[in-house]
C-alpha cells in the first residue's frame, strides 16, 4: 500500500465505496442514475469514479432509466390516475432523459388516460351527491387539471358524468361546459 496524501483518497476505496452506497441505495428502491450520481457527489465520491461505477451497473442491469420510466408511468397512471403531462415532469426531476420520457409516456393510451379520467370522475360524484351541480363540476374539473389531464377531457369527462347523474333541472348548470 502507498501511503497517502492529505485529501487524497484511494481510488479503489472509492470505488469500493461508490459501489456499496449505490447497492444500498438500490436495495430501497429502483433508482435512477441521475439520483445515485446525486448521491454519490454528496457522499464526496468524484465524478470520474461515480461514472465507472454506475456505468458498470448499467451494463449488469442494475441501473436501466427506460425500465424505471416505464414502471413509474404505469404505477403512478395507475395508483393516483396522472396524466402523461404530469408524469413527464415528473419523471424530469428525476434526471430521466427526454428520449425516454418520451417513450415511457408515449405507452399511455388516449383511451387509457380518458377511461382512468372518468373513473376518478366517478368515484369522486358519488360522495358529491348533495352539492349543487356546479360545485361539484368546478370540482371535478379541478381534480382532473390537478393530475394533469387537458381542460377539453376534464370538461368533456365532466361534463358526461353529470349528464348522466344529474336532473333535468340541474343540466342547466353544465351546458356551459360543451363550450370548452
Amino acid at each position: 500500500m502507498r501511503p497517502e496524501r492529505a485529501g487524497e483518497v484511494d481510488p479503489d476505496s472509492a470505488a469500493s465505496a461508490a459501489r456499496d452506497i449505490c447497492l444500498r441505495l438500490l436495495t430501497a428502491r429502483p433508482r435512477t442514475r441521475a439520483e445515485l450520481a446525486e448521491k454519490l457527489g454528496q457522499r464526496g465520491i468524484t465524478d470520474e469514479c461515480a461514472g465507472a461505477v454506475l456505468d458498470r451497473f448499467g451494463e449488469v442491469g442494475l441501473i436501466d432509466d427506460g425500465a424505471f420510466a416505464a414502471a413509474w408511468v404505469s404505477s403512478r397512471h395507475i395508483g393516483r390516475g396522472l396524466a402523461g403531462g404530469v408524469l413527464a415532469a415528473e419523471l424530469r426531476s428525476r434526471g430521466i432523459a427526454p428520449d425516454v420520457i418520451s417513450a415511457a409516456v408515449g405507452q399511455l393510451q388516449p383511451e387509457t388516460e380518458l377511461a382512468t379520467a372518468r373513473q376518478l370522475v366517478g368515484r369522486r360524484l358519488a360522495a358529491m351527491r348533495a352539492l349543487p351541480a356546479e360545485v361539484r363540476c368546478r370540482r371535478l374539473i379541478g381534480m382532473l387539471g390537478r393530475k394533469g389531464y387537458p381542460v377539453s377531457v376534464a370538461a368533456g369527462v365532466v361534463r358526461d358524468a353529470l349528464a348522466a347523474s344529474v336532473g333535468e333541472r340541474d343540466l342547466a348548470a353544465i351546458e356551459g361546459l360543451s363550450d370548452r
